[in-house]
Formats: structure tokens, sequence, C-alpha cells
């Protein structure tokens, strides 16, 4: 897997991988994103502020982990996309934060076509890896109360419960890990 700053070019293929996500996640009962949110106009200003990152498979082994990559995006290849950013909602202030210097993931999304193959524990691991890199000592997220998924996901790989939000789709509970 290769990783990159995304590109406004990478837009389309952007919106069409969270849309069968979406597609995805209502079908299991997950009514978390919509046709509001996450919209195109979302992923075009995350990709002007440099905070969206694409990850690509190059068909190589998924063991060997991810190498950053200056490569194209296309619709064979993108398999997820991340945001990492120190701007967050100031419901985030709801949080009971254990570490001050923060970075915050911003939707995470692993194709449906790449779910259940362990690219999303393997994903957060250099995503920690990344931020550690930049100094930062710990991540911040929120995830879905109703995503039973993306909840495993976190909790499985320390992530601590620090508060919740309440936004349009109901609850988030505010998680963090120290990194470093």
């Amino acid at each position: 897997m290769n990783y990159r700053l995304g590109r406004l070019e990478d837009v389309e293929e952007i919106s069409k991988m969270v849309d069968s996500a979406k597609v995805l996640m209502s079908s299991q009962g997950i009514e978390q994103w919509d046709e509001i949110y996450p919209a195109k106009e979302d992923f075009e200003d995350d990709i002007e502020k440099k905070t969206l990152y694409v990850v690509m498979d190059d068909d190589s082994n998924t063991e060997s982990g991810f190498t950053e990559s200056d490569g194209d995006v296309t619709e064979t290849n993108l398999a997820a996309i991340y945001v990492i950013s120190t701007e967050c909602d100031d419901a985030y202030e709801n949080g009971s934060w254990e570490y001050d210097n923060a970075c915050i993931i911003h939707r995470l999304c692993v194709s449906p076509d790449y779910q259940n193959k362990g690219i999303g524990k393997k994903l957060l691991n250099k995503i920690e890896d990344q931020l550690a890199d930049m100094g930062f000592d710990s991540v911040r997220l929120d995830v879905f109360s109703e995503n039973p998924f993306a909840l495993r996901l976190y909790e499985n790989n320390g992530y601590e419960k620090r508060g919740h939000a309440d936004w349009r789709k109901g609850r988030f509970y505010l998680m963090e890990k120290k990194i470093g």
C-alpha cells in the first residue's frame, strides 16, 4: 500500500469510494454518513488545506505496510482515505482529554472492496507513526456511537473514550490514544 496527500483530481474517485461506503453502512443499519456529510466539498477543502491523504493498493502484500508515494489514484486501487488536522469542532471541548499536544483523525474511510482485510488496523498504526514523527503526543477522533465496527476497531487499538458530542446524526464518542 502507498499513501500520499490527496489532489483535486482525486476528488471524483474519493467521492465514489465514500459513496459506496455510505451504501454499505446504510445496509448495515449504520446511518452515520449521508448525502449531506461528508460531501465532495469537504474533500476539496481538506485537499486545499493539505490534510487529506489517499491510500492506494499497489498490488503488493499488505503485510509490508505503507510507503509514501507520488503515484496516481485510479478507480481500481483507491483503498482508503483519511484526514489529519489540528482543527476540530467546538464540541471537542466536551472531552476530558489527557494530553495537550494532539492531532485529530477525521473522515477515515476504507473502501468496501478492502474491508475485513486488516487494513483499518494497519492504517491506524501508520497514521499514529506519521503523527508521532510530526511531534504529536496523542491522537484524537470521534466515532459514531451506533457504528459497532468502527468502535471495535478503535477500542481494540487502544483508543479510550474521553467524552461525547451530540451532532445531527446522534451521539459520537470522543476518543484519544497516547502515541510516541
